[in-house]
């Protein structure tokens, strides 16, 4: 008979505890502030990018509000169910690396192709959860070589802030004023929030918006018939299973692990690989774990940590009401102008740059498999009807494990 773990028995005192009262008792004003800003995190930037991937793919307006619907909707719903089922903040949400992967692979496939590899995605995602395989796979591919292939896609976004601020000098302008002074010298809302909250009130004070907004018919979301291939598997699955578990799962249960709770981390994933499966079923990459959003959730502006499990909830909410508006939703972003688009999606993931680019080349292993992930993803080309960012992963775990081998 083991000893007791104390962070085991503090992780249930704690659930004893919050089990006593109605779920409704535990809402205070700090996890809805963090509610609020976490859900307002994956509602701007990765939004945009959804709709930049769907016009890449060619989508129809019914299959880009499907997209929407399927990774807001489960993904909130998610975040719902798991925060109430263990009273810790599992924030849910969808893979905003995903969707930058699929924006460069939405042209080479089929409508049914893409849902057949999102749908087997889920499901490795599931198998993974359950085997406990997640470790074991994350390390086979060094993470120096994961975080350098995202840094390569995300790259492009991220440039596009230059030449979007040329064309809208005053609403660029504003953003990043609002972005760096944010940075500096506040630690409580993120800065990719302001930035966006900047530009949108500077874009309706200086531009002309007489554009007419293409209004949508309402319509049920219904279930796409998906179509497996082996290329789809082998190309787009693979990639986006891991995708998501390196930079959603893995973060996203870090931070619960550093705020002091005890993540049930096969369920977890498990749960993710289910909610995807869901959200695929209706035309969405992935409803899953968040990992920056899970982090906001869980830290102390959260509240008192027994009560934090409730940013997750409400995030799930607001989420949630987003993807049933979708409808409605889409044709006003896509009314908005191009370079504006460009700008908000390059500060959604100023972020994910910095972290990846630091990730991958910060330590003294693995730089050469992280450049040629880096710069392989960097090229978009694709061979043999592979796209980059996998041609990256191969090249890159290939020279990780001859050339740079450890001892």
């Amino acid at each position: 008979m083991g000893i007791p773990n104390k962070s085991e028995e503090g992780q249930e005192d704690l659930i004893k505890e919050v089990n006593k009262n109605h779920f409704l008792q535990d809402i205070t004003g700090q996890n809805i502030s963090s509610g609020l800003i976490s859900s307002t995190l994956v509602m701007t930037g990765p939004a945009i990018i959804i709709l930049q991937a769907a016009a890449s793919g060619g989508f129809t307006g019914q299959q880009t509000v499907n997209w929407m619907f399927a990774v807001y909707f489960f993904g909130g719903l998610f975040g719902i169910v798991m925060s109430l089922l263990f009273r810790i903040p599992i924030t849910g949400g969808h893979s905003i690396t995903g969707v930058a992967f699929l924006a460069t692979v939405t042209s080479h496939f089929t409508y049914s192709q893409l849902i057949g590899g999102y749908v087997m995605s889920g499901l490795l995602i599931f198998l993974i959860g359950m085997s406990g395989l997640f470790t074991k796979i994350i390390k086979w591919v060094p993470k120096e070589v994961i975080a350098a292939m995202l840094a390569g896609l995300v790259t492009g976004y991220v440039v596009q802030l230059v030449p979007a601020t040329k064309d809208m000098p005053l609403v660029g302008g504003a953003a990043l004023l609002s972005f760096f002074i944010c940075t500096k010298y506040s630690k409580r809302l993120p800065p990719v929030m302001v930035a966006v909250a900047a530009a949108f009130i500077a874009l309706f004070l200086t531009e002309d918006l007489t554009k007419p907004v293409k209004e949508m018919a309402f319509f049920l979301p219904s279930i796409q018939t998906p179509e497996f291939t082996w290329m789809g598997m082998l190309t787009l699955a693979v990639p986006l299973a891991m995708l998501i578990l390196s930079n959603d799962a893995a973060p996203g249960i870090g931070a619960l692990e550093s705020s002091h709770y005890d993540p049930p981390i096969r369920k977890i994933v498990s749960f993710s690989g289910i909610f995807s499966i869901l959200a695929a079923f209706t035309g969405g990459q992935s409803a899953n774990i968040a990992g920056m959003m899970t982090a906001i959730s869980a830290g102390p502006d959260s509240g008192p940590r027994p009560k934090r499990y409730m940013a997750a909830f409400i995030s799930g909410i607001v989420t949630l009401l987003f993807g049933v508006f979708a409808w409605k939703i889409v044709p006003f972003i896509q009314s908005l102008p191009q370079a504006f688009v460009s700008m908000l999606a390059g500060f959604a993931l100023i972020g994910v740059l910095h972290s990846s680019l630091q990730q991958g080349f910060s330590a003294n292993r693995y730089r050469l498999s992280a450049l040629a992930a880096f710069v392989t993803t960097l090229s978009n080309v694709s061979f043999l009807h592979i796209s980059a960012p996998v041609w990256a992963l191969i090249f890159g775990a290939f020279i990780a494990r001859t050339v740079e081998k450890q001892p």
